[in-house]
């Protein structure tokens, strides 16, 4: 049972801040690592792998420091975003080469044992380059895993793969949580993140933004307040009617036409706003929501 645990770390690339004073603590079973692209999701993986110092805190595995510490990667496996060039070796080879570089004592038997975790004994024999994007994945996943390790750190799994693919990785991250491992999976995507995983991790800009119950921060993130813009046959009277409505927090007409809305109950604003125009002899042309990016509703924690 191997816990993985930032704390008050950050990393900088000259001027650039990637992760700003992040702590979290990563324990057994299947974790989340949320957030947009160019979060830092990415540094905050290579930090607790090894493979980025921190520039100012600490991680630690177990409570011993990870960076320069060659002892921790017995029990790390890593799956990186990008893809080395390996094609040119089959799927065997290259996970028998990191079983080798492990120094395992039987690495033929280990090879084997990671290639069927992730059903891949039958295509095992071809190069890697003739692989589809789930296939790659699933080839680097048992390289990662052939050394048998307590902690599986995986950047981006679900990316260009298809539903199929997805599938069958979601399941297998599971079965790796629900052995007593510690998995820690990133992704930009809140439903992959919702169905294999009951915690997560956010991150926007890097900073650490929320942290606990998947529930209780998908609550935090429907539960903010929406903007819309709206555009009708009489914008001005519109929004004098709209200032007056219980589940409307602000209202503001918008330079280029129409109104903007921000609304901090959409079920009774759904109700209403049709009647307010009706009563008013108004038509409707547009609604639509101003804020429905990722990006807004990572904003909206970090300022909550």
């Amino acid at each position: 049972m191997s816990v993985v645990e930032l704390t008050n770390s950050s990393r900088w690339y000259g001027n650039v801040v990637a992760v700003n004073d992040v702590s979290m603590k990563i324990g057994p079973g299947v974790t989340g690592l949320l957030g947009p692209n160019g979060a830092g999701k990415t540094t905050l993986i290579a930090m607790m792998a090894g493979f980025l110092a921190p520039s100012a805190g600490e991680v630690t595995l177990d409570g011993a420091p990870v960076w320069g510490n060659v002892s921790v990667y017995r029990t790390i496996g890593l799956v990186p975003e990008r893809e080395a060039s390996f094609g040119y070796l089959t799927g065997r080879q290259f996970v028998r080469a990191n079983a080798e570089l492990h120094q395992l004592p039987a690495p033929g038997e280990a090879t084997e044992r990671a290639l069927d975790i992730v059903d891949l004994v039958e295509a095992a024999g071809r190069n890697i380059s003739t692989y589809s994007k789930g296939m790659r994945q699933r080839i680097k996943l048992a390289a990662a895993l052939v050394h048998d390790p307590g902690v599986m750190l995986l950047d981006e799994p679900f990316n260009g793969v298809d539903p199929r693919q997805r599938l069958h990785l979601m399941e297998l991250l599971t079965r790796l949580g629900a052995e007593g491992r510690t998995v820690l999976f990133s992704s930009h995507i809140l439903e992959e993140v919702e169905q294999i995983a009951r915690h997560i991790e956010v991150v926007v800009s890097g900073r650490h933004a929320a942290s606990g119950d998947f529930g209780a921060i998908r609550r935090l993130m429907t539960d903010r307040p929406d903007k819309y813009l709206l555009r009708s046959s009489d914008d001005r009277l519109l929004a004098t009617a709209l200032m007056a409505t219980p589940s409307v927090a602000g209202v503001q007409l918008d330079a280029r036409g129409g109104v903007l809305v921000q609304v901090t109950d959409f079920g009774s604003f759904a109700v209403s706003l049709p009647r307010v125009a009706r009563e008013r002899s108004i038509t409707l042309l547009e609604v639509t929501p101003t804020d429905e990016s990722l990006e807004s509703v990572f904003s909206y924690l970090v300022s909550a």
